[in-house]
């Protein structure tokens, strides 16, 4: 039994009004997640303990609670639209030309930040977003950069400034706890520091063409 069949069985047979999130019970939806005993983990994944043992069970933590485990994404979902995590062309080709073909090696540079599900446990794990809620936060800096690295995107440079202006990536300390809870193994935590890199390479090579 995992947390979540737990959280049904209350809401069945226990307490009718009990509010939680949930949807495909399979690790996919990034719905439901939740703290268990402190850790922000999702709940159809996080098993009851056979022991016994008692289960603390909590809404993510730097979320508004609009009831029980429900929380309020409304901020992250505005973070999320900021940073364009879709294709951008300067000119869309015409059906007629054909798709856009990509190597499995190119596919292979972003698959892993491609991974996101969108469950919020890294923000409820991030000390930067805890202490300022402006701070755009791991998941959405790895699903900006994802496209950053498609072969296929065409607006780098314009995310790469969205990503890194005021409560950008540079405010990112690096404690990792992003990527340590991350249910998919996106690896937030190294996304924001190459989104770093990226800028100050960028701005670097900005300097040395003004120099020439």
């Amino acid at each position: 039994m995992f947390v979540l069949d737990a959280l049904n069985y209350a809401s069945d047979w226990l307490d009718g009004s009990l509010a939680f999130r949930w949807s495909c019970r399979m690790g996919v939806c990034g719905s439901c997640g939740a703290l268990v005993n402190g850790t922000p983990r999702l709940t159809c994944a996080a098993p009851i303990p056979e022991t016994g043992e008692k289960v603390v069970i909590e809404p993510l933590h730097n979320f508004p609670v609009q009831k029980d485990l429900v929380v309020d994404i409304g901020d992250f979902m505005e973070k999320l639209g900021r940073v364009e995590p879709w294709i951008i062309r300067e000119r869309e080709r015409a059906l007629e030309e054909g798709e856009y073909l990509q190597k499995p090696e190119q596919l292979q540079r972003y698959e892993q930040f491609g991974a996101c599900i969108n469950c919020m446990l890294c923000y409820a794990a991030c000390p930067v977003f805890a202490a300022d809620r402006e701070f755009i936060g791991p998941a959405a800096a790895a699903l900006g950069y994802r496209y950053n690295l498609d072969s296929r995107d065409e607006g780098a440079k314009e995310r790469l400034d969205l990503l890194t202006r005021d409560a950008g990536a540079f405010d990112c300390t690096f404690v990792g706890e992003c990527s340590t809870v991350c249910p998919k193994n996106v690896d937030p935590a190294l996304a924001l520091q190459r989104i770093k890199i990226d800028a100050a390479l960028t701005s670097l090579k900005s300097i040395t063409r003004r120099g020439k």
